[in-house]
Parts: structure tokens; C-alpha cells; sequence
């Protein structure tokens, strides 16, 4: 059987969702997946960006990561997506990728893709898990499977016991727990393809 392939698709303004993201993509090389990891489109002005010192640093940091395409999706047996919480909803940058895939959703290419989420937010109680739960919402009218960690594993509950997708507070560093949220990362990511390729073996 050929390879599980992994698209994690994500938005990240001062970068924590990057690293989320990278995380992700490292755990499904672990395991032999085909594995791209994407940003979507920034849509905020330049003069925004620059007035924010971690915001610009990240932007230049990230400048060679390939932008997401809806051809990604179309190539990929499996999706992680990767969103910091805004007000308790995904971030308007990838609201805007998802809602551009009405072609695609129409003639059935998204149906059985195996999906999974991941978000951060600056406080404990920032809306994560309603983030993650929004983009599930999309995920089923897409007619995805859609693949959350649960309490599958005791490395859920130390990095902060989301059932739904990894979720991190940022610590005033700025900075998530990277030891705790790198290995819940890497179960979930693990647990998807898992998923995705029993069913690619159907």
C-alpha cells in the first residue's frame, strides 16, 4: 500500500501554530508518511505586521513555507489543521482557505478525508476547544472523518487534556510548554494516520 499522505495546513501569527504544525509534520515522517506542511494566505497589511515585532519576526521566519492550494487538499488522505483561537473561532486567515473549497466539497473530492485539529490561545479558558469544534462543524458538511485524540492517551491530560485536538496556552513567555505539547502533538498526529490508513487499505 502506498503511503499515508499528511497535509497540515495551518495559520500562525507570532508562530506557536508553526511550531504546532512542524511538530505534526515531523511526527508523520516518523512514521512514514508523505507529509507537506502549509500556511494559508496572511490577509493582514504589511504596516500591521511591521508594527508587531514577533509578528514581522515570524512572517520572515516562515517566508519559504509553501502557501496551502486547494490542490493540497485534493492530494492528501489525511488533514491536520492548525489554528490559534479568535474570540472562540479559527482564524479569519484560514476561514478564508476553507470557504474556498466549495468546488471541491461539490463534486465530492473532500468526502472520507480523514481530519484532525489543533489550536492555541493566550489563557487557559481562550476558546480553544470552540475553535477546534467550529472547524469540525466544516469537516462534517465536507462528510470527513473526522479523528480527535479523546483521552486516548495520559500525554492528553499533561498538555492540557483537550479531547478534541492538542490545544496550548501561550506561558508569558509568549512561548507554549513545548516538552507537554510536542508529544500530545505527536499522538494525535500518530492516532490520525493511523485512522487514515486503514482506511486508504479498504
Amino acid at each position: 500500500m502506498s503511503k499515508v499522505k499528511l497535509a497540515v495546513i495551518y495559520y500562525s501569527m507570532t508562530g506557536n501554530n508553526y511550531k504546532l504544525a512542524s511538530w505534526a509534520g515531523e511526527a508523520a515522517l516518523d512514521v512514514g508518511a508523505q507529509v507537506r506542511v502549509l500556511k494559508v494566505s496572511e490577509l493582514a497589511l504589511q504596516s500591521v505586521i511591521d508594527a508587531n515585532p514577533a509578528w514581522k519576526l515570524n512572517a520572515e521566519h516562515t517566508e519559504d513555507v509553501p502557501e496551502a492550494a486547494l490542490s493540497d487538499l485534493e492530494w492528501a488522505d489525511a488533514i491536520i489543521f492548525s489554528s490559534p483561537s479568535r474570540f472562540g473561532n479559527i482564524a479569519s486567515q484560514l476561514k478564508q482557505f476553507i470557504d474556498l473549497t466549495g468546488g471541491l466539497w461539490f463534486q465530492g473530492k473532500l468526502a472520507n478525508k480523514v481530519v484532525s485539529a489543533m489550536s492555541t490561545a493566550n489563557i487557559s479558558h481562550g476558546g480553544q476547544e470552540q475553535t477546534i469544534l467550529h472547524l469540525y462543524t466544516t469537516m462534517y458538511h465536507w462528510g470527513a472523518i473526522v479523528v480527535a485524540p479523546g483521552y486516548t492517551d495520559p500525554v492528553l491530560m499533561e498538555a492540557g487534556g483537550n479531547p478534541y485536538g492538542t490545544s496550548a496556552t501561550i506561558a508569558e513567555s509568549g512561548m507554549i510548554d513545548a516538552e507537554k505539547v510536542q508529544k500530545a502533538v505527536a499522538y494525535q498526529t500518530k492516532r490520525t494516520l493511523e485512522v487514515a490508513r486503514k482506511l486508504k487499505a479498504v
